[in-house]
């Protein structure tokens, strides 16, 4: 009997339990056979007009329970099959969508497939008006897509789900789900190259106070592992007054000492030049995206090691030629002239470049607090003079 004329003899049962009973039957046969054909027929069949809605409804979740015992490609083939053949009518079967994607994004995610995984998820119609949607479950569900897309770092789809998740975000009573939104949003920031956004909330993270929120337990290394994402963002991050402060923040903050990153954390809050064995060292610790190419050949970590080499060398000399900052920086001297003049035009450091001698000079900050001193000793010197003056004459000085 072919599967065309076994579902037309259930159809014609007068009984809904025997019509049940009988499309089971012969869903056993089409899965134990693993006939994708069979089952594409069978899956057509239940959402035709000729079956009641009833019975597809109850028969197509023993379907959904049938998935789980074949062997994983088998499932995957034919959760999809099932998928691609109810969305017409997914309004009316919201329940089952929901609970095939469920199982196929486990599935997914037990093979370290993320961004399949999170595609599963993200088809899921969490603003559906057919039926109530708990906040606690749309708001896991969006942060459960970010943490799956940002496994392959693609923040791009993570971003569209981490927006979703801040109009739910409010809510106190989510403690544990804000945790894993604001790690979200870190990341999202940290992917974007956005380090100086991001080490302010992987700072924030880190100073957690409590150490379990409902059933879960913090753990210390996460906390540990944000601190350390902080300092290495910091260093990453731009130059200029609000990195400089973070710098101060994090040197200052005990925990920092303990950390591996800490001798780099030292050297750039002191203002001391970075050698290349330091710098290799201290990119062993990034991750791709932290090192990655720029539109300039440069990647992330040489930009940001570079700028601080030239503010650190701001602080050493009063001037140097482009051939000698090129081979402190470690790049040809055009390109250390081209970084100093944004720099410079950016307000990063203070001073000024001379083409014709090739030499960049250097404005120090301590020239000014000179002038400022002696001009408050000159107008000391100048009371002193009106002050002995008026003795002079016999008039009297007030002590």
């Amino acid at each position: 009997m072919t599967m065309e004329s076994a579902l037309a003899e259930a159809s014609e049962l007068v009984h809904q339990e025997q019509q049940i009973d009988q499309y089971e039957r012969i869903l056993s046969y089409a899965f134990s056979t693993n006939n994708i054909v069979d089952a594409k027929i069978f899956i057509d069949h239940m959402l035709s007009e000729v079956v009641p809605p009833v019975v597809s409804r109850q028969v197509l979740q023993t379907f959904a329970q049938k998935l789980l015992r074949l062997e994983p490609d088998t499932q995957k083939e034919f959760a999809h099959c099932e998928l691609a053949q109810i969305q017409p009518r997914v309004d009316s079967f919201e329940k089952h969508v929901l609970f095939i994607r469920e199982k196929l994004a486990e599935l997914y995610e037990s093979e370290q497939q993320w961004s399949k995984a999170a595609e599963m998820l993200s088809g899921i119609d969490l603003d559906s008006g057919m039926r109530v949607i708990d906040d606690t479950f749309i708001l896991s569900e969006c942060i459960r897509i970010v943490r799956l897309y940002l496994e392959d770092d693609d923040a791009v789809n993570a971003e569209a789900f981490i927006n979703k998740a801040s109009f739910l975000i409010s809510n106190r009573q989510y403690e544990m789900l804000v945790l894993h939104y604001k790690v979200g949003y870190a990341r999202i920031l940290d992917i974007k190259r956005k380090f100086l956004e991001a080490a302010l909330r992987y700072y924030d993270i880190s100073q957690i106070e409590k150490r379990k929120i409902g059933d879960e337990i913090i753990d210390e290394d996460e906390l540990e592992q944000a601190l350390s994402a902080a300092v290495t963002c910091t260093i990453l991050a731009a130059a200029g007054p609000q990195r400089s402060r973070l710098l101060s923040i994090l040197y200052n903050d005990k925990r920092c000492s303990k950390l591996k990153i800490y001798p780099t954390l030292q050297k750039v809050y002191s203002e001391r030049i970075l050698r290349k064995p330091e710098i290799d060292a201290f990119a062993e610790e990034l991750k791709p995206h932290q090192n990655a190419v720029l539109a300039d050949n440069f990647t992330v970590l040489d930009r940001a090691m570079i700028e601080h080499n030239l503010l650190s060398a701001s602080k050493l000399y009063t001037n140097i030629s482009f051939a000698e900052l090129g081979t402190l920086l470690g790049i040809p001297p055009h390109k250390a002239e081209k970084i100093a003049s944004r720099m410079i035009s950016e307000d990063k450091i203070r001073g000024s470049i001379d083409q014709v001698e090739a030499v960049i000079h250097f404005e120090d900050d301590k020239e000014e607090l000179q002038q400022w001193d002696q001009q408050i000793v000159g107008v000391c010197q100048a009371l002193n003079d009106i002050l002995d003056g008026m003795a002079r004459n016999g008039m009297a000085v007030p002590v």
